[in-house]
């Protein structure tokens, strides 16, 4: 092996044990929240001889979380890409029912998330602990795309102050998570009375219609 080839393998090394710390603490974050986890049991569970890997490869346990987020919305990129290009393609670039399902919709198709959701309780866990007021301020900077879709919701809720639409979103997130974690209950799941498609499109309804109304409209 020449000296490129070895540095090469060397960094793929590297990546393939970052990639598998971050996916092994989303699953202990999930079921034993972000701070019941220690790092030494992430270090296990994604097979590191080395205790401290958390450390070399994300520096803190902040690190470490703010990489699963980051890691997830690359993943979700390419989709939403897609999804953007056809809404612009249809002229529904302003339409709040499109731009919803642009934010939403990808999470349904990570991969090994289908009956698992181990992201959705992770990212529940993640938007409590955030405490950002400027609208799509989650504490991670934002691939494009998902940018792109946050800053059209930004324009379509141009008539509400910052930290209203902000809490608007982060509300929004709330709803579509709770339905995605209810539908990994096997219970929910075996049951008759609503498919998950029936679920997410009616979630997804439930959202634009609270994310969208007018300021002070809920009053009686």
């Amino acid at each position: 092996m020449n000296g490129r080839a070895g540095v090469a393998t060397a960094r793929a090394a590297r990546s393939d044990g970052k990639t598998r710390l971050i996916l092994a603490a989303e699953q202990l974050f999930a079921k034993g929240g972000i701070d019941g986890v220690s790092l030494r049991e992430i270090a296990a569970a994604a097979g590191q001889g080395n205790h401290h890997a958390v450390q070399y490869h994300f520096g803190s346990r902040e690190g470490l979380v703010h990489a699963i987020f980051v890691h997830r919305m690359q993943q979700m990129e390419a989709r939403r890409g897609e999804m953007l290009a056809a809404a612009e393609a249809a002229g529904r670039l302003s339409d709040a029912r499109a731009i919803v399902e642009i934010i939403f919709l990808p999470q349904l198709e990570l991969p090994g998330q289908r009956d698992n959701h181990s992201y959705a309780y992770f990212l529940l866990l993640y938007l409590l602990r955030n405490d950002g007021r400027d609208f799509g301020d989650f504490g991670a900077e934002l691939p494009p795309n998902i940018a792109r879709a946050l800053q059209l919701l930004r324009q379509r809720l141009d008539f509400l102050p910052e930290h209203i639409a902000q809490r608007r979103l982060v509300t929004a997130c709330f709803m579509f998570l709770n339905m995605l974690t209810a539908y990994a209950d096997d219970r929910v799941r075996s049951s008759d009375d609503e498919s998950f498609e029936d679920a997410v499109d009616d979630t997804l309804g439930q959202i634009v219609l609270a994310t969208c109304m007018p300021l002070g409209s809920a009053r009686v």
